[in-house]
């Protein structure tokens, strides 16, 4: 884990690189390491030491000529030791290293090989590689200078001053200077017609369980975020009995704006449920407000929903890191892969329904993931995510959408993952809690959150300004004046127009109102808990 920098080409001058490389320090506190190559290329790394503590120092050499750094974690490292690397010797115990051996027995094509989160470079001479995980859990970025060097870089901060110009590297491909960008990761499910599964309850359940089972590895202590929310209470409940049969007892987070808050009552109920190590933080509007600029600093984006969600996971990282937890798992993907959200109730058809669970899917690099990722690690703290392993996105994916519409279980938004665990004979979450209604998280710490956080917002910007934006900003034009204050505090940060061109906009679909939050949605309920009857339009 941590931040990868790759400069491609001659002539930078190393310290400056380390300095490159420091402005994300807070993704790798723990150590630094940095490899010029015989061409002059440069490979520079900030660890957070989750695996392999003692020897997994990056970058790291392969048999020969070739280097690597990565961020991100291989799941499959061991499987991959064991059988079609057998016959290599390795430098370290760490999962990344894999990837190095990989590229020396394959060349170019074994991103496929990999089960993990990640992104890399691999140099070897004047060649190398750098490749993005399938959906894009861990960050990448890519730039050109003005001597034609090629530039990789976890954040974009590292990079946006010293390239002319910069974008976002597109998840689930990989880069050479031989082929240019390739696709690797094409699932079926990216075609809205090979929803053509039978729902399987049983299988769903498995697959998310193995999904999980895989997270936990580490050499340092895992908890997860816990909302009380369904997604993050499964997660909750599935490590929990894994934890369980290790001997091991599951720490648990949550955080609001006061012990009433929907998320902290729920998250304390389902912890109670469980039996898990529980701790529960607070923050004030005031605190949130006073941590804008430096949270868009860490975020690297405007987008309105990433920045309201992000100021409490900010803050309960800051906590949770403090506490020696390292790593967390976390219950992204699943609103997108089940239709989670409440505006999917509107959709006009099952068609259409599985069209934009597809496209959200594909775009969650651009919003939850960069949220999840960046304001984890902002503290050091890695976050995991199970609903989007591979093998279960095949599985859930492509389960015929009729059954996963809303309208099909009378408006009960992810009707069929509630099915797979409630299981009475042995429950994996209190009734209430298994079918309570979707809360946003930047609802759920608190509804006066955002009201008071769009009231502060409104006092800090004028109807002129607002009125003037399009001519000061050229691209996204901000029409509130929330949105108007996070693309000037980002605009500080970031003048270039690249950097405005790596943010995409959170807009939910077939509703009146366009704002993000969950509770412009006319379905929404004002409660905490709701039962299984309860959870209709």
């Amino acid at each position: 884990m941590g931040a990868v920098l790759a400069i491609i080409g001659k002539g930078k001058d190393p310290q400056v690189v380390k300095e490159l490389s420091k402005r994300m320090s807070h993704r790798g506190p723990d150590e630094s390491g940095l490899k010029v190559t015989e061409k002059g290329y440069i490979l520079s790394h900030e660890r957070l030491s989750t695996i392999d503590l003692e020897t997994g120092q990056q970058p790291i050499q392969g048999t020969s000529t070739a280097w690597m750094v990565k961020d991100g974690i291989i799941y499959n490292h061991q499987e991959l030791k064991d059988c079609l690397l057998k016959d290599c010797v390795f430098r370290t115990q760490t999962d990344s290293e894999v990837i190095v051996h990989l590229y020396e027995k394959f060349g170019y094509d074994f991103c496929n090989k990999l089960d993990g989160s990640f992104a890399f470079i691999v140099i070897d001479g004047e060649d190398f590689i750098a490749a993005r995980d399938p959906l894009g859990v861990k960050p990448l970025y890519y730039g050109l200078d003005e001597r034609g060097r090629i530039y990789f870089s976890s954040e974009m901060k590292a990079i946006a001053d010293q390239c002319k110009t910069f974008s976002t590297f597109p998840p689930g491909h990989y880069y050479t200077p031989k082929t240019g960008f390739v696709k690797y990761y094409l699932p079926e499910y990216e075609d809205f017609e090979a929803a053509d599964q039978n729902l399987d309850l049983k299988l769903l359940r498995d697959m998310l369980i193995e999904s999980t089972r895989k997270r936990l590895i580490s050499d340092t202590p895992v908890g997860v975020l816990l909302s009380g929310g369904l997604d993050s209470s499964i997660t909750s409940s599935i490590a929990s009995r894994l934890m369980k049969q290790q001997g091991k007892k599951l720490k648990s987070f949550a955080i609001g704006l006061d012990a009433n808050a929907p998320d902290i009552v729920a998250a304390k109920q389902v912890a109670k449920f469980l039996d898990t190590d529980h701790h529960e933080f607070y923050f004030t509007v005031e605190q949130g407000i006073a941590i804008l600029k430096e949270l868009i600093w860490h975020l690297e984006t405007y987008d309105i929903t990433s920045i309201r969600a992000s100021v409490p996971l900010y803050f309960l990282s800051k906590c949770i890191a403090q506490s020696g937890v390292k790593v967390v798992l976390s219950g992204e993907g699943a609103d997108e892969i089940f239709g989670g959200y409440l505006y999917f109730r509107n959709a006009p058809s099952a068609e259409e329904f599985q069209k934009e669970t597809i496209e959200r899917v594909q775009k969650l690099f651009t919003a939850d993931l960069l949220r999840s990722d960046k304001a984890t690690m902002a503290n050091g703290l890695e976050a995991r995510v199970p609903f989007l392993d591979k093998g279960f996105l095949d599985v859930a994916m492509r389960i015929k959408s009729f059954e996963k519409q809303p309208k099909t279980y009378d408006g009960k938004e992810k009707y069929i993952l509630r099915k797979a665990f409630d299981t009475p004979e042995d429950p994996y979450l209190p009734q209430e809690v298994l079918w309570r209604q979707k809360e946003q998280f930047s609802d759920g710490v608190g509804y006066n959150w955002i009201d008071e956080l769009v009231a502060y917002c409104a006092t800090q910007v004028t109807d002129e300004q607002l009125e003037a934006a399009a001519a000061k900003f050229h691209y996204n034009v901000p029409t509130t004046k929330e949105a108007y204050l996070y693309r000037s505090i980002f605009h500080d940060f970031f003048p270039q127009i690249s950097a405005a061109q790596t943010v995409r906009k959170w807009i939910p679909k077939w509703q009146e109102s366009l704002d993000p939050s969950g509770r412009a949605n006319k379905a929404h309920i004002k409660t905490s808990l709701l039962t299984k009857n309860e959870a209709t339009i």
